[in-house]
């Protein structure tokens, strides 16, 4: 038991759990609620950015309110990243970064970086501290009647099991809320959850062979949600339209990365998960070498490395796109 001042001199008493959780709440987390006027932002806005249908953008928003946490998975530059933090806007209905927080995985990422580990302070020695999730979750916590968005791109490159730890389990839809709350490795004496409002985004490149890293246990915690290639659909068209580009070199886009794709899928050492999105042509320029550099200096290594063992088949499909 310690006793502290308050800021008109008293004397109180906390014990060290007590301070603990206060000093969460208070030297941790920002004052709840946005700080001046947001930018409305709405379904319609989402789709106007978003290559993707209304009907799947229905799905999507009733698949993550029923289950909390999905992820949107695909091939290499289907915009699952800028697709993901404009679906919290949307269901947010306001650009309201205060609600949002994001981190990628990597091999290196750990327990004590997501949830809570001893870290090195200055001078010597070590100290407590919170990590990104679990004070994201007391953010939340704070902020009962507004919904919280956790996006985690390359979700599949980290060590799942080590940084989630005993949160797999907190994280599943009815194991939310306080009744749920559980000891963490570093702290027994205290317990913790996963509040109701907190929804997980996470990315997964298909393309990745690191996918074989996500185990059954986490799987089943996530929907699944695949983001096509959008070269198809009219928005597509009607962006590159609106940003000036010929019709005769949208027609070429289009036609020749769809046969690209169409060979991809059916090639049996790559298939769906390998095809080629649309993200390279979304910020188009007039310049009359626009395309051939998207497709020399993006495209074309993506080409050389899937057929790494055909490099006649590589270079006809190069040739092809540069026609």
């Amino acid at each position: 038991m310690e006793y502290f001042k308050t800021p008109r001199g008293s004397l109180f008493k906390l014990t060290q759990e007590e301070y603990e959780a206060i000093m969460d709440l208070v030297k941790e987390e920002e004052p709840a609620g946005p700080k001046g006027l947001l930018e409305l932002y709405s379904k319609e806005d989402f789709l106007n950015e978003v290559f993707i249908s209304e009907q799947q953008y229905g799905e999507i928003a009733i698949l993550l309110n029923r289950k909390k946490n999905i992820i949107l998975q695909g091939a290499p530059g289907v915009g699952k990243t800028f697709a993901a933090k404009r679906l919290a806007y949307s269901l947010m209905g306001s650009v309201d970064d205060s609600r949002i927080e994001m981190v990628q995985f990597h091999q290196n990422y750990s327990y004590e970086d997501f949830v809570m580990g001893f870290r090195p302070v200055e001078g010597g020695g070590f100290e407590l501290r919170n990590g990104i999730f679990h004070q994201f979750c007391i953010k939340a916590a704070n902020d009962p009647n507004r919904d919280y968005y956790f996006i985690i791109d390359e979700i599949n490159r980290g060590n799942l099991s080590k940084i989630f730890g005993e949160l797999l389990m907190l994280i599943e839809n009815d194991k939310r809320g306080s009744k749920f709350a559980v000891p963490l490795t570093y702290k027994p004496d205290s317990r913790f959850y996963v509040p109701q409002n907190i929804f997980i985004i996470g990315m997964m490149n298909t393309a990745d062979r690191s996918l074989a890293m996500i185990d059954y246990a986490l799987r089943r915690r996530f929907c699944f949600i695949e983001i096509e290639p959008a070269f198809n659909t009219q928005s597509f068209r009607k962006h590159l339209v609106d940003s000036g580009i010929h019709v005769d070199l949208i027609e070429k886009i289009i036609s020749r990365l769809n046969y690209l794709n169409s060979q991809i899928s059916s090639d049996s050492n790559l298939g769906r998960g390998f095809r080629i999105g649309h993200s390279y042509f979304c910020n188009p320029s007039t310049d009359e070498n626009w395309y051939q550099s998207v497709i020399e200096y993006e495209i074309n290594p993506l080409i050389a490395e899937y057929w790494f063992d055909n490099e006649e088949k590589a270079q006809e499909y190069m040739d092809y796109l540069l026609g």
